[in-house]
């Protein structure tokens, strides 16, 4: 009896200790804030892409109400967060009536979703900006002083949360690109192609995210491993992957090969460095693996077809295929937009995914603002 007297607290953080997805922990911490303070009725981060100075939404225990699903903005147009950054301050707002005629689409919604308050804190690591982290409440005067030093601590911890996880995501990247280097082999794509086709998978997965119920982390992870949908050919000999005219039968059944030796290198790397915890790896597989499948079933390496081909590789092709299109190389001039996307049609519904090419050709001005900002250099 005295014994079980020692072991009679619950705690509430358990959750944290699992092997959990990052999202099912914040919104366990969530449940734990609200122990003590109910009126806390979410919380959410939004990342910091430092090459485009875009904020974009990640994840948050909203439940079922997004405010701000699927939702991107310059940094530099949100003045309000930015002010936030330039004091490398957190920021209270009791009542947000002060921001109602706020012109900024994210204030508009954050309104009309009926939140009264509003703390947001920015999350660095090691003097980088990370993001923000945001806790609303539907009541207005609920942050005093007394709350704001626990909302801290578990904002601090939150943020820790966040921060392990990309650092995971950096140094598997890292793994990867070492491995690379230590074969000396290399690919001839551009760093500027592989900054523009990681975007495009973004802009894709973005204007799909309603039709195939697409959360803003799955959006995101995309984003940040469509970037090594090549890396199986590390494995692939210099004789053919540099080769500079076409590959005969022989050689282009060996360059076929990089889609499993991806698939295989990435499974050693995870098991090898335990990085098994990551969230969404299984779309890095998907991605590595199936990126050269065809819906018609004519792709490689397994033949699949249709939806048998994993969302986030058909997704990742149409980006591929369309930078290839767009980008000048030693052997070929730049297509035109128009041109390439005249293309994409031509081959949709047989080679790739029909709502995936709609969902790129929808969104040309962003994809012009992505090639000025990440011009092709033939060089490398």
């Amino acid at each position: 009896m005295e014994t079980a007297a020692m072991f009679h607290h619950h705690d509430l953080l358990t959750d944290l200790d699992k092997a959990l997805p990052v999202k099912d922990k914040i919104i366990s911490a969530h449940r734990s804030i609200q122990q003590r303070f109910a009126f806390i009725s979410r919380i959410a981060i939004a990342l910091y892409d430092p090459e485009t100075r875009i904020l974009k939404t990640y994840l948050d225990s909203s439940g079922d109400h997004k405010p701000l699903a699927n939702y991107q903005a310059a940094l530099d147009d949100a003045p309000s967060l930015k002010e936030i950054l330039a004091r490398g301050l957190p920021r209270v707002v009791n009542n947000l009536v002060t921001f109602e005629n706020g012109a900024h689409v994210h204030t508009q919604r954050i309104g009309r979703s009926g939140y009264a308050a509003s703390y947001t804190m920015p999350i660095f690591h090691a003097g980088e900006f990370i993001g923000f982290l945001f806790f609303n409440s539907h009541e207005s005067d609920v942050f005093t002083e007394n709350v704001l030093s626990i909302l801290d601590i578990y904002g601090h911890l939150i943020a820790l949360m966040i921060i392990n996880e990309l650092t995971t995501l950096k140094v598997m990247d890292a793994a990867l690109k070492t491995t690379s280097g230590i074969t000396h082999v290399r690919d001839p794509e551009t760093g500027s192609h592989l900054d523009r086709m990681s975007r495009y998978s973004r802009l894709i997965a973005a204007e799909l995210a309603e039709q195939y119920d697409l959360d803003d982390a799955y959006i995101e992870h995309i984003f940040m491993f469509s970037p090594l949908h090549d890396i199986g050919k590390i494995s692939i000999p210099d004789s053919i992957l540099l080769k500079p005219g076409q590959l005969d039968a022989n050689e282009r059944t060996i360059m076929n090969t990089h889609a499993q030796k991806g698939r295989r290198m990435i499974d050693d790397i995870v098991m090898n460095f335990g990085f098994e915890s990551i969230d969404h790896i299984d779309i890095l597989r998907n991605i590595a693996e199936f990126h050269h499948e065809a819906v018609n079933g004519s792709g490689y390496p397994s033949g699949k077809s249709g939806n048998e081909i994993p969302l986030e590789a058909r997704i990742v092709a149409v980006a591929d295929v369309f930078d290839a299109l767009t980008s000048q190389r030693p052997y070929k001039e730049a297509w035109s937009n128009q041109r390439a996307f005249d293309m994409l049609k031509q081959m949709a519904g047989t080679k790739l995914d029909s709502d995936c090419v709609n969902a790129l050709i929808k969104n040309e001005e962003s994809i012009k603002s992505i090639q000025q900002q990440f011009k092709e250099n033939i060089y490398g």
